[in-house]
């Protein structure tokens, strides 16, 4: 089983305020995504001075990815603030990882925490991923291996796969509670249906210490929680909010 890792990834969001704006945005996207810097410049620009939140977000990802412009860690974090004074849970979690790596700020892992759990509030589960790997690694706060479950197991229920893995990790080694080899294989086995290799390896770990019995039960179990789970239903074992 490997280790925890904190995957700090830029998610794109938009909080629909009119078909125009919807539009504009999605046209920088495209713009963007295609290369197209200087175009998708002057409508993130646009929707900015607007104070479209999700135009501020693209507009500050440009600049701190350096594209179309020089990069500037300072000038996206500046607009990250914009956006998380409007309550934009993806501008929220970009600034978290400024925070967390001192880029354009400096470095705060109380603040990164504290953006992160608001993000995760909000739902996001590459948020409440990050939790989780706070948690269990210690970095920046106490060990705390009940909270870390608690967030991978809201993360793995809102389908990340990361989470997922990690919270199979956490049963095989008896992280905080005891070792569950059922649940290991169920969470692998889940992570495993979302692509994650490293999952498919170990619930092949996890099948040397079961019996063939144990290991079918164990495979409804899991593919009754991923059904859950596609369907949105899936209420995991614990709630934070």
């Amino acid at each position: 089983m490997s280790q925890f890792n904190l995957k700090t990834l830029l998610l794109t969001g938009a909080l629909i305020a009119s078909p125009f704006a919807n539009a504009t945005l999605e046209e920088g996207i495209i713009a963007a995504n295609e290369g197209r810097f200087e175009f998708a410049l002057k409508e993130f620009e646009y929707l900015a001075d607007k104070g479209f939140a999700p135009g501020i977000y693209e507009l500050a990802k440009l600049y701190e990815e350096g594209h179309g412009v020089t990069r500037d860690y300072y000038k996206a974090a500046d607009l990250y603030k914009k956006g998380v004074k409007k309550n934009h849970a993806d501008s929220m979690f970009a600034l978290a990882v400024l925070y967390d790596e001192g880029k354009g700020v400096k470095l705060d892992k109380q603040m990164a925490l504290s953006l992160f759990e608001k993000a995760a509030k909000k739902n996001m589960p590459a948020a409440q991923f990050n939790l989780g790997v706070m948690y269990s690694n210690g970095d920046g706060v106490s060990h705390d291996y009940k909270l870390a479950k608690t967030w991978y197991e809201k993360a793995a229920g809102n389908n990340y796969s990361l989470a997922q893995f990690n919270l199979a990790l956490m049963y095989f080694e008896g992280l905080g509670m005891p070792k569950n080899l059922e649940k290991s294989y169920i969470w692998n086995t889940i992570a495993e249906y979302n692509g994650n290799m490293q999952a498919s390896h170990s619930r092949k770990l996890d099948e040397r210490s079961m019996l063939p019995k144990e290991i079918e039960e164990a495979k409804e179990k899991a593919d009754a929680i991923y059904t859950k789970i596609l369907a949105g239903t899936y209420a995991g074992e614990g709630r934070l909010f």
